[in-house]
């Protein structure tokens, strides 16, 4: 018994770290940089593929809470003013916060369904439900 529990922790030891943590899903994180008098974010698709939303659901938040015109060009999003890239990152966790992640488990396994006066989150992995702007 004693040798099976040395070569379970010696396999164990020899896993990658990223397979170690108990978590799967990793918060992306915006690529932004400054173009003159505008914001580029570079990796907008991957990461609303990544928190499955739609880009333009994501750019209108992002729009209203930085107070900045947006526009969704192909696979970026440009914003319309110089904005530093942790502040653009931290209202899209923001975002991630209060529209995707569950509140009772925690996971991102969500989606929005909306009857016309509200908008409901909906967790596909514990099955909680809560209201949203």
């Amino acid at each position: 018994m004693e040798e099976y529990e040395n070569m379970l922790e010696d396999a164990y030891g020899k896993l990658p770290e990223t397979l170690k943590g108990g978590e799967r899903f990793e918060m992306p994180v915006l690529e932004a940089f400054s173009e003159g008098n505008k914001t580029i974010v570079k990796n907008f698709a991957n990461a609303m593929s990544k928190i499955r939303r739609e880009p333009a659901e994501v750019a209108k938040f992002l729009s209203k809470e930085l107070a900045v015109p947006t526009n969704v060009e192909g696979d970026r999003l440009i914003l319309h003013r110089k904005i530093k890239a942790d502040i653009v990152n931290k209202k899209f966790e923001e975002y991630a916060k209060e529209y995707v992640l569950c509140l009772q488990c925690g996971k991102p396994d969500s989606h929005i369904e909306s009857d016309g006066k509200m908008r409901v989150l909906i967790c596909e992995a514990c099955g909680a439900r809560r209201t949203v702007k």
